[in-house]
């Protein structure tokens, strides 16, 4: 494929990303669900088709991904929830590729236990992405947003190393359970150290570059990358790197970064996460010349057997295992962890609730580009046992968990009546706006009592009211969300009022410019101010 012939493709793919986003937008089904099946029409069609590579994927398109999700999720609340998220990201996975394992050794005519638990490693780390579009739109409680991301930030390291173990036993290499559990925990444990080691440096650079949101920005990008290929070169799990040094960046960025390079920095990444999300699922249908061409040496009987194997146990196994772990005693859940108290016994999972997470196991780009990381052959020069196959399975169970279950997820989240309380959370919010603006008229006064001129006199006086003011809407905020009725008209009214004055102070500015009166220099640090302004709006005024 010629430079040209490559940029064309290039910009059809980012057309279609853009044009299924909007669908989705207005439709109301995610767009991960929707690429995939687009990709396989396209694959279908003649012409040109992209092969997936498996270190690009591995190397380029997922470091950046787990950092983007860990920079947004909460390491607080992972921490809270950590029983729960490690039962699915570890022992789950675990048991999964250890059930889809022995279900080919048992059942599939020239399959190996090492290749079933190949497979089985490859299909059961959930990507979360499509699940948690939908979970977001429809108004998941936070809890479960942070278990499905949780899962979804951990697992791929305990299925990457699975699935090299498994490798390495089905090529020639043997396979010793002492051996196994010591490289897994030298992999978690070495790949936790090199993840706090590089958010440690990047807290110190952000010191003296954080200032600059360019700077800061470049140093933001290069992290996901940097921790990986560490964590590679020292044979530990650069994926599980990449999240944990994501996680402590996150939750010290309130600190260690200045307003502008966080609005800067979380721009950039939207927009990363949007062309890579888009590319991966896209690519994904395409796949499918790929994983069909070596079925023909298989008989009908072996397909279906392989296929109803790793998708059943992937669809069966995951609600058994979150009922069985609910309905634990409270003495073995003392035992595993908890204290037993109230507080503890609050964190079981309600009956939809454990409905809700069996169905938001989705898988996707990260399970097909494990799979095609099989040799082809073994140490021996012997053909991959049932490679053609285990990769034909994976590709199905992708399908069917990305595509089925990405598309009624949403409608089996609102049957079950599972939202958020937007009126608690808004309330929680206003509270804390309420409890800042009280933190900073003390500091006025403390400001007030220092020695100081009739200048700062009038400064602290005009900046105490206008924190007075702002404490006075806050507090009516909240008088409405305690009262039965949480947004009134005149609520809805006075941001209506505030979002056409913004706008005609825009169409001020431009008549200025277009008169030759303001350089599109001023116009755009202007124009800037009313977009930060607008920024502050709520888009839905109900959830404020």
């Amino acid at each position: 494929m010629s430079v040209e012939s490559s940029l064309l493709f290039a910009l059809a793919a980012v057309a279609v990303v853009v044009i299924v986003r909007w669908a989705a937008d207005r439709t109301g089904l995610p767009a991960a669900a929707l690429l995939p099946v687009i990709g396989i029409g396209y694959a279908l069609l003649p012409g040109p088709n992209v092969t997936l590579d498996p270190e690009i994927v591995l190397t380029f398109v997922l470091p950046p991904l787990l950092y983007s999700a860990a920079l947004d999720s909460s390491l607080l609340a992972i921490r809270r929830n950590l029983r729960t998220v490690v039962s699915l990201s570890v022992v789950l996975v675990l048991l999964t590729a250890l059930v889809i394992g022995f279900g080919f050794a048992w059942f599939v005519t020239g399959a190996t236990l090492a290749a079933g638990i190949a497979v089985g490693a490859a299909v059961a780390p959930p990507d979360p992405v499509a699940a948690l579009a939908v979970g977001r739109k429809v108004g998941l409680p936070p809890r479960l947003l942070t278990l499905i991301q949780g899962e979804g930030l951990l697992n791929d390291a305990t299925a990457l190393t699975i699935l090299s173990v498994a490798v390495a036993a089905a090529t020639g290499g043997g396979f010793s359970a002492p051996s196994a559990l010591g490289q897994f925990l030298a992999a978690v444990l070495g790949g936790i150290v090199v993840g706090v080691l590089v958010a440690y440096v990047v807290r110190l650079l952000s010191r003296p570059l954080g200032g600059d949101p360019l700077t800061a920005n470049a140093v933001s990008l290069a992290t996901p990358f940097a921790a990986y290929l560490i964590g590679e070169r020292l044979h530990v799990s650069g994926v599980l790197a990449v999240v944990v040094a994501g996680l402590i960046v996150g939750h010290h960025r309130p600190r260690s970064a200045s307003g502008a390079s966080r609005l800067q920095t979380n721009a950039v990444w939207r927009f990363v996460d949007f062309l890579l999300e888009g590319f991966v699922f896209l690519l994904i249908g395409q796949q499918l010349p790929t994983v069909i061409r070596g079925l023909a040496a298989y008989d009908t009987s072996t397909i279906v057997i392989a296929v109803v194997i790793t998708t059943g146990t992937v669809l069966l196994l995951r609600p058994l295992w979150l009922i069985l772990t609910q309905s634990l005693p409270r003495s073995l859940h003392t035992r595993l962890g908890g204290d037993g108290t109230d507080v503890d016994r609050s964190e079981r999972l309600t009956g939809r609730e454990v409905a809700v997470l069996s169905w938001s196991g989705t898988r996707g780009v990260i399970s097909l580009a494990a799979i095609f990381t099989l040799p082809s052959v073994t140490d021996g020069g012997a053909p991959f046992p049932a490679r053609d196959l285990l990769l034909f399975c994976t590709f199905v169970v992708v399908l069917v968990t990305l595509v089925g279950q990405g598309l009624t997820f949403a409608p089996i989240v609102r049957k079950l009546g599972l939202r958020a309380d937007e009126t608690d959370q808004a309330r929680l919010r206003n509270e804390a706006r309420s409890a800042s603006v009280e933190a900073a008229l003390d500091t006025l006064d403390e400001l007030e009592a220092q020695a100081h001129d009739d200048l700062r006199t009038h400064l602290v006086d005009t900046m105490r009211g206008q924190l007075r003011a702002r404490m006075a809407r806050y507090r009516g905020r909240l008088d409405l969300l305690r009262s039965d009725e949480p947004v009134s008209p005149g609520y809805e009214a006075a941001l209506h009022i505030r979002r056409v004055t913004i706008d005609a102070q825009r169409e001020e500015l431009l008549r200025w410019r277009d008169a030759g009166r303001l350089p599109d220099e001023g116009l755009r640090v202007l124009e800037r101010e009313l977009d930060l302004e607008e920024r502050l709006l709520p888009d839905r005024p109900a959830r404020r």
